[in-house]
C-alpha cells in the first residue's frame, strides 16, 4: 500500500482513549496501521523519532485501552517512543506540526497535554518518577494506576535500577512495562542485554526435558502421571530460566514476556494485571520499526532521522559536500588513533551519533560502548586514564550533565587526562528543551584543572582534538550540532596554545568577542556595521577557560564597549567569565553586554529560527553591537602583560 494514501477510517474518530474503548477488540489492528500510516507519513516530511514509536503502536493502543488516562499515569521513559500515544490522546489535529517550532513536541510534555504525564527526554527516569507518583497518590488515598514504560536500553542505566530496587522495598502498587526490543538507540550491550536476550537452546531444553522425565518415571507407581504433570508446568520451568528471576528478586511480580504485537495478548495480560497489588513488571517483547521495512532492516539508521522518502526510505539530504562537525570528529579522532596507541573511544550508547563507528571498525579493542550509562563512563575513562591512556569519552552535551559529579570527582579532582568529546553544543533544534546543549560553558567552567574549548569551524575542531589527546589534563571540546562551515583542512594538525585567543579582524570602536559556532555570525554582523561607518575587532576565543587575559583585558580596556557572544546560558558561561575578569582586575568604565541565551529553557525549532529568536544570529548580532555602540564608555590606556 502507498503510505501517502493513508485510510484514515477510525483514527480521525479517536478524540481521546475514551472514544478508544467503545471500538470492538478486533478493529484494533487495522487503527494500528492506520497509527503507523500516519506516523510515517509525518516523520518523513519533519524528521523525527520513527523506529522507537513505531514499535510501541500495539502496546499504546493497549495501555489506553485497558486503563483509564488521565487518571492513570503513563510515563513514557525517554519518551522518543510517544508519537502513537499523541494522536490517541487528542493531538491529531496537530501531528503535522511534530517537532516545529511553535508545533507540537517530539517528546511528552506536561503543558502540552494531560495525558503527558511528565516531561521527558533523557532515559532512565520513568521509574523512579513512577514510584513518586504511586507514593504520593498512597499519601493523598488517591485512586488510579501509575505505569512507567521503559525499554531495555533505558534499563541498562544505573538509575533504573536503583528505581526498581527501591520499589520494590517500598512495595508500592506499581506497574513497569519492559518494552524490549533488543535495541537502544545503537544495539544493546553489556552483560544485562545479554541476559535479557539469552534463550534456552533447543538442545537444552531436549536435555533437561530428557533428564527430569527419566528421573520422575523412576518413581514407582506414578511416574507416568508425575510426566504428564510435568510437562503442563513445562513453562513455568523455563520461565526459572529468564529475565523473571532477576525481577522477581527484586520483589516485583513478574509477568511475560508477551508479544508486543499481539492486541489480544497484550489487552489480556493488561487486564489482568490492571487491579493486582503491588509491584508489578510486564515484560513486552516488540520489534523496533514494526511494520515499516526499512526500519525494520535498520533500526538504527530510522532510530532519529530527519526528512526521508516514504516510499523509499532514502533520506533527503541537501547536495553537500561539507562533513558534518561529527564527521570531522569520527575521521579526526581514527588519524590520531593511528598516531598514537594510547588514544581510546568510549561511547554511552550511541557510536553512530557520536561518529565513532569507524573508529570500531579500526581499533575494536580500543573503542568501548557502556551502554546508556553516561556516570560510568566518565568514571570507566578515568581508569583508563589512570592507566596510561588517553581515552576520549564522546558524549553529547546535554546527556554529559548526568555526570557531573563523576567529571569533578573522579577526573578533575584527580588532573586526569580524559578528553570530553561534547557533541550537540549549543542549538540541537527540533527535540527541543530536553536536547539544547546550553548548559556545558556553565557546567564545566568552574571546575579546577579543566580546560574547555570550543572550535569556531571544523578545521580548528581537528587541532583542538590534537591539543586535547596531547593535554596532561582534563579538557573539553564542545563543538555543534550539523555541517561545518566549509572550511579547506590544513594538511598537518597542530598544538593550541591552551588560553590563547586568536584575533580574526581589528577596528576601533568596538571589541566583539565570540566562542564556537557564534564566531562567523559575528564577522557576518561586522561587514554590516562596517558599511555603517563603524569598526569592530573580532575575537575568536578558543579558549572558555583558561581566558586569554591579556588580550582580552588590552582590547576592552582600548575599545571600551564589549560584545560578548555565546549559544549557552547567559548565567555562568563564557560573558560572565569576561565579566568577572573584568571585575577581578578592576577594569571599570566599560559597556558591556553579553549575548546569549537568558534564564529560560529553549522550546524545539530549526536552530536558524531559535538563533533569530534569541538574537544569535548575524542581525541579532548587528543588532547587539549597534545598541552597544550608543552608549557612552572610557576607553583607557592601560597595558595588562604581553598578548602577542
Amino acid at each position: 500500500m502507498d503510505i501517502r494514501q493513508v485510510t484514515r477510517r477510525l483514527l480521525p474518530k479517536i478524540s481521546s482513549p475514551q472514544v478508544l474503548k467503545n471500538l470492538p477488540p478486533e478493529l484494533l489492528p487495522q487503527l494500528a496501521q492506520e497509527i503507523r500510516d500516519v506516523i510515517i507519513e509525518t516523520v518523513s516530511r519533519t524528521g523525527g523519532h520513527l523506529a522507537p514509536s513505531l514499535g510501541v503502536v500495539e502496546l499504546t493502543i493497549a495501555l489506553h485501552y485497558v486503563f483509564d488516562a488521565p487518571r492513570d499515569k503513563i510515563i513514557w521513559d525517554v519518551g522518543h517512543q510517544a508519537y502513537a500515544h499523541k494522536l490517541l490522546t487528542g493531538r491529531q489535529d496537530r501531528f503535522h506540526t511534530l517537532r516545529q517550532y511553535g508545533g507540537i513536541s517530539g517528546f511528552p510534555k506536561r503543558a502540552e497535554s494531560p495525558y503527558d504525564a511528565m516531561d521527558t527526554g533523557h532515559s532512565s527516569t520513568s521509574v523512579s518518577a513512577a514510584l513518586g507518583m504511586a507514593s504520593g497518590r498512597c499519601i493523598k488515598r488517591e485512586k488510579g494506576r501509575v505505569i512507567a514504560v521503559i525499554g531495555d536500553g533505558a534499563l541498562t542505566a544505573g538509575m533504573a535500577f536503583e528505581g526498581l530496587n527501591n520499589a520494590g522495598d517500598q512495595n508500592k502498587d506499581l506497574i513497569v512495562i519492559l518494552n524490549d526490543n533488543g535495541m537502544s538507540i545503537s544495539p544493546n550491550v553489556g552483560a544485562l542485554s545479554s541476559f535479557f536476550s539469552r534463550k534456552l537452546t533447543g538442545r537444552t531444553v531436549v536435555f533437561l526435558k530428557k533428564q527430569v522425565e527419566h528421573m520422575l518415571r523412576s518413581f514407582p507407581g506414578i511416574g507416568d502421571e508425575l510426566v504428564a504433570w510435568a510437562r503442563k508446568s513445562e513453562e513455568s520451568v523455563k520461565a526459572f530460566f529468564t529475565p523473571g528471576m532477576l525481577f522477581e528478586a527484586l520483589k516485583f511480580n513478574y509477568l511475560g514476556p508477551v508479544d508486543g504485537h499481539r492486541l489480544d495478548h497484550l489487552i489480556e495480560t493488561l487486564s489482568n494485571v490492571k487491579n493486582l497489588k503491588g509491584p508489578i513488571l510486564v515484560h513486552v517483547r516488540t520489534i523496533k520499526g514494526k511494520g515499516y521495512e526499512p526500519a525494520e532492516v535498520n533500526p538504527t539508521g530510522f532510530h532519529g532521522l530527519g526528512k526521508f522518502d516514504a516510499d523509499t526510505g532514502e533520506p533527503k539530504k541537501s547536495v553537500s559536500d561539507v562533513l558534518s562537525y561529527t564527521e570531522v570528529f569520527g575521521d579526526t579522532l581514527v588519524r590520531l588513533a593511528r598516531e598514537d596507541k594510547r588514544v581510546v573511544a568510549i561511547t554511552a550508547a550511541m557510536p553512530d551519533g557520536t561518529g565513532l563507528v569507524d573508529f570500531r571498525k579500526h581499533f575494536p579493542e580500543r573503542f568501548f560502548d557502556v551502554g546508556i550509562c553516561e556516570q560510568h563512563a566518565v568514571t570507566f575513562a578515568a581508569g583508563l586514564a589512570l592507566e596510561g591512556l588517553r581515552p576520549v569519552a564522546a558524549i553529547y552535551s546535554t546527556f554529559l550533565q548526568r555526570a557531573y559529579d563523576q567529571v569533578l570527582h573522579d577526573v578533575c579532582l584527580q588532573n586526569l587526562p580524559v578528553v570530553f568529546a561534547m557533541d550537540r553544543g549549543g542549538m540541537v533544534g527540533e527535540d527541543g528543551e530536553t536536547h539544547q546543549g546550553l548548559f556545558d560553558l556553565s557546567y564545566l567552567r568552574h571546575l579546577p584543572n579543566l580546560t574547555l574549548m570550543a572550535p569556531k569551524d571544523e578545521d580548528e575542531l581537528r587541532h583542538m582534538l590534537f591539543t586535547a589527546v596531547h593535554h596532561p589534563g582534563p579538557i573539553a571540546v564542545r563543538y555543534p550540532r550539523g555541517q561545518g562551515i566549509g572550511v579547506a583542512f590544513s594538511s598537518t594538525l597542530k598544538k593550541l596554545p591552551i588560553g590563547k585567543a586568536e584575533v580574526l579582524r581589528e577596528g576601533n570602536d568596538i571589541l566583539i568577542m565570540a566562542v564556537g559556532a557564534s564566531v562567523y555570525p559575528a564577522l557576518k554582523a561586522v561587514e554590516e556595521l562596517e558599511k555603517q561607518g563603524f569598526t569592530a575587532t573580532v575575537v575568536n576565543a578558543r579558549f572558555v577557560k583558561p581566558l586569554d587575559e591579556n588580550l582580552i583585558l588590552n582590547l576592552a580596556a582600548r575599545h571600551g564597549r564589549v560584545l560578548t557572544v555565546e549559544e549557552n546560558m547567559a548565567q555562568g558561561g563564557f560573558g560572565s567569565a569576561v565579566l568577572e575578569l573584568f571585575a577581578d582586575k578592576d577594569l571599570t568604565g566599560l559597556a558591556v553586554k553579553r549575548l546569549a541565551i537568558p534564564d529560560t529553557f529553549v522550546e524545539h525549532g530549526s536552530p536558524a529560527i531559535l538563533r533569530e529568536k534569541y538574537g544569535l544570529d548575524a542581525p541579532g548580532i548587528l543588532k547587539a553591537a549597534q545598541g552597544l555602540l550608543e552608549k557612552p564608555a572610557q576607553p583607557k590606556k592601560v597595558v595588562w602583560g604581553s598578548f602577542s
